[in-house]
């Protein structure tokens, strides 16, 4: 591979790329040679010094366009500038005979593209335009679809769908009917792969190299991964085993030294978690090692035997000696290791990318490049931890349109409670896979420091962490997403429930999620974990009982437990004193409205969308009982004979998928002979057998069928009462 990438790369590989680019938001240096940096100047820094400087707007003309102007009050664009050659591409195949100066042009129309859309939808905004010239690059080199691009994650794929087919439908991003936030395979040919959870791509990716070389193909397959990403396991096992196969692939490690999510602290952007973010900073290109590595590699293969170890000794040492400690991290995998390489320098990603993909060799390259988060965009370069995800917000000043509510996040809610228990016992300690802004734990980290653990993107290390810790008798909890949790099952059990360890597991964004769609909702959880013995599985339907949960899981040492919370803000109860919950009896659950007709029983917050349902109902002459189970496991029995026994109607609500809750209950009755007189009516009312996509709340709770209308119309239906149902259907 050496001598075909010496033919025109040798000048930016060996001179340009042995030196790890230079980065800055102000003045980025595209080539460092010798100790000379070319500069390139960031227009719109620029114009928003002078702006600031004469109290006035400034004038910029795009080429062969009209002229756009920065804003007086911000840094950036008031309206987006003018798009004249990102206007002609429509597909990748319209990019192919742009000259590199227009390459560079197109990527800043992408970006303002990006940037204009984003502000109008929300999403995931820093990731993308870190990523701009690279997806410019790779569209322009390779021949997609039938060339495979695979983004890891895929929330930084906005410019990728712009130029894919779709820059019209942008303005649906994540909304009801619209375009998903990150790659679907139904959306597009151009998106091979779906995603949404992280480290997946390089296993997707030789999955895909291996069957094109079984059904004697020749396109390329390329995944793109972060270095967030990095931190997972299955990173490493795909690598191994890219390794042994050694199929032709690349792997481009997109680098903005963000190893863990930009979730942050309370007081900004955190340093990176992990060894891999500093052994990522060592790494250098060496192009001497690469000629003789390649030498090597071909006289092993056509001598073989000793010789093959022989020779990897020689190529060892000389990447010892020539590149420094760190540099064999890819190398001792089996990847052919390129770089760093400047990810916003399009000349030098071309022309990489162009002798990677023209070489005739055999094996997986791994192309490092090294990014900024947030590129471009002066607010997203300063705060990337504020601009990973955003609301939509003003383009010229960075202002995110939040909307005020009178209460906080459930989220919130619980790094509260937790904090209050933390204060109260030494023992509690809390654990996050790379998400402490989305979990609420950068709260507790900043008031407990060494009590809060971030593992990285790791979530079966998280939850056998925590059983370590456990084993030592702290008291972790584990906080997690539901559908990040789906990762570590095989370790809640195995690790955690079979040895009845106390580790308490705050499951986040339980139920649906808005926009983040079918990838990142909380279906399952409670089908997956009220199902292993002796789990003790809670759900509070409301703030007040979440700081009663914590408590109780805090109180609770005689095994496992799990309290899940749904994504949204609480409902305006008064809160605790102190913050500090009151232990709750393990099994029980609560009337929260007594009636004599029908019973309703609610898991979870729908418990609140059975007290509206109860509402509707009583005004068409129905008595309603309203029941928070607050357990799954162990199921309030007593309660459960109560309400079947006392009503003719019984209706099982909660947000989760079939085998859940609902499932527990009919189980119980069923072997408990409240079924056998045949005079109950029961039904469940669950989650659909379907993914439900991103969208609106309310529009997903209409289409799952668990909206306070759906939930009484059910109720009718069963009372034979038809009519009267279709009229509280879309309620």
């Amino acid at each position: 591979m050496a001598a075909s990438l010496a033919s025109r790369s040798n000048a930016v590989l060996a001179a340009g790329l042995a030196q790890e680019p230079v980065l800055a938001s102000s003045q980025h240096c595209v080539l460092k040679v010798d100790g000379f940096c070319g500069l390139r100047q960031n227009v719109n820094l620029a114009g928003r010094k002078n702006a600031s400087r004469k109290g006035r707007s400034v004038q910029r003309r795009a080429s062969n366009g009209p002229v756009a102007t920065l804003s007086e009050k911000g840094e950036y664009f008031t309206e987006k500038p003018p798009t004249p050659i990102l206007d002609t591409v429509n597909y990748p195949i319209h990019m192919k005979n742009l000259s590199i100066r227009e390459l560079k042009q197109l990527s800043e129309e992408v970006r303002a593209e990006t940037i204009f859309t984003v502000s109008k939808t929300g999403g995931h905004l820093g990731s993308s335009l870190g990523v701009v010239e690279l997806t410019v690059a790779l569209h322009h080199v390779f021949n997609t679809p039938d060339d495979r691009i695979i983004w890891d994650v895929g929330h930084q794929a906005y410019p990728h769908k712009i130029l894919t087919g779709r820059r019209h439908r942008m303005h649906t991003l994540r909304q009801t009917g619209g375009l998903s936030g990150f790659t679907k395979r139904a959306e597009s040919e151009y998106d091979p792969f779906g995603a949404g959870h992280s480290s997946t791509s390089i296993s997707a990716g030789l999955g895909m190299a291996v069957g094109r070389d079984l059904k004697g193909r020749k396109n390329n397959v390329i995944a793109v991964i972060g270095d967030g990403a990095m931190t997972a396991g299955m990173v490493y096992e795909a690598m191994n085993n890219a390794g042994y196969l050694d199929s032709n692939m690349i792997v481009i490690l997109n680098d903005n030294k963000q190893v863990s999510l930009p979730t942050a602290t309370v007081d900004g952007p955190a340093p990176p978690v992990g060894a891999l973010s500093s052994a990522l900073s060592k790494l250098q290109s060496s192009r001497p090692l690469r000629e003789l590595r390649e030498v090597a590699k071909g006289v092993s293969k056509q001598i073989g035997g000793p010789v093959h170890e022989i020779a990897a000794k020689v190529d060892e040492y000389a990447r010892g000696m020539i590149s420094g400690s760190g540099s064999t991290l890819f190398e001792e995998l089996g990847l052919y290791y390129i770089g760093p390489v400047d990810g916003h320098s399009v000349e030098d990603l071309v022309a990489i990318l162009k002798e990677v993909k023209n070489t005739q060799s055999t094996g997986p390259v791994l192309i490092h490049v090294v990014t900024e988060k947030g590129r471009g965009y002066p607010y997203a370069e300063r705060a990337a931890d504020k601009y990973h995800g955003v609301v939509k917000f003003d383009p010229a000043t960075g202002r995110q349109h939040k909307g005020k509510s009178a209460t906080q996040a459930y989220t919130t809610y619980f790094a509260e409670a937790l904090i209050a228990e933390a204060e109260h016992d030494k023992n509690v300690v809390a654990i996050h896979a790379a998400m402490g802004g989305g979990t609420g734990l950068n709260l507790f980290a900043k008031r407990f420091p060494d009590r809060c653990f971030d593992v990285g993107i790791a979530e079966q290390h998280a939850v056998t962490f925590a059983a370590g810790l456990a084993v030592e008798g702290l008291k972790p909890f584990c906080a997690i997403y539901s559908s990040f949790l789906q990762r570590a099952y095989d370790q809640v059990m195995h690790d955690v429930a079979l040895q009845k360890l106390p580790v308490r597991f705050a499951v986040d964004r339980a139920g649906l999620v808005g926009a983040d769609g079918a990838t990142h909702a909380g279906a399952y959880d409670v089908a997956f974990l009220a199902c292993l013995p002796e789990m003790v599985v809670m759900a509070p339907s409301d703030e007040v009982e979440l700081f009663h949960m914590v408590a109780t899981a805090a109180a609770y040492n005689d095994g496992p437990s799990v309290f899940r919370y749904p994504r949204g803000n609480g409902i305006g109860l008064p809160l605790p004193a102190n913050n500090k919950g009151v232990p709750l009896e393990i099994g029980k659950g609560r009337i929260l409205k007594e009636g004599t007709d029908v019973a309703l029983l609610g898991y979870g917050t729908m418990s609140l969308n059975c007290l509206a349902a109860a509402k509707m109902l009583e005004e068409r002459n129905i008595s309603v009982t309203v029941a928070d189970a607050r357990f799954c496991k162990p199921l309030d029995r007593d309660l459960i004979r109560q309400l079947a026994r006392n009503h003719g109607v019984l209706v099982v609500v909660e947000e989760g998928s079939v085998g859940g809750f609902s499932a527990h209950v009919q189980h119980f009755m069923a072997l408990d002979g409240l079924f056998d007189d045949g005079k109950l009516k029961f039904r469940p009312v669950v989650l659909p057998d379907r993914y439900i996509e991103h969208g609106a709340p309310k529009d997903q709770m209409i289409e799952a069928g668990l909206s306070s209308g759906q939930i009484a119309s059910t109720v009718l239906n069963l009372l034979g009462r038809s009519r009267d149902a279709l009229t509280l259907m879309a309620h």
